[in-house]
């Protein structure tokens, strides 16, 4: 059972998409194993955006992240790194595939509401960088059986 970590951008709390993210991964089979509301600090920016440190657009980039709250959030299924990437659709919403989050919501990449773990390894760095272990809920939905063939 893989896991992915999801995070809603400030774009995106500002829009009041919240929800209806949330809504499109619990709709697509997905559960939900953590979630939490939080505005985040700089060392957590940094850290999470150290890929692109020393590129032209990083400042920008901890700037926005840093700018207003975020939902951060970990989702557990089989292909849950695919299922989630496919349901928020391409980084550049006018390349987004119809009915993705980015597609119906987005206009421009640097406002492109999501950011999905784009591997499993990565998932699995993320979700350790932006949760501690016990924040994690190991449960099963009555749903599961319909939703995962194993």
């Amino acid at each position: 059972m893989e896991r992915t970590f999801v995070l809603v951008k400030p774009d995106g709390v500002q829009r009041t998409l919240v929800g209806e993210i949330i809504s499109r991964l619990e709709r697509r089979g997905l559960r939900l194993v953590a979630a939490k509301f939080m505005q985040v600090g700089r060392d957590l920016a940094e850290t999470h955006y150290a890929i692109h440190k020393g590129k032209p657009f990083y400042e920008g980039l901890i700037a926005y992240i840093l700018s207003a709250p975020v939902m951060a959030m970990v989702w557990e299924g089989p292909n849950a790194v695919a299922a989630v990437r496919q349901t928020m659709g391409s980084t550049r919403p006018t390349e987004a595939a119809p009915g993705s989050v980015r597609h119906d919501f987005g206009l421009e990449v640097g406002r492109n509401l999501t950011h999905a773990s784009d591997s499993i390894e990565n998932g699995e760095m993320e979700v350790a960088l932006w949760f501690k272990k016990e924040e994690l809920v190991d449960w099963q939905r009555d749903v599961d059986r319909w939703a995962f063939e194993n």
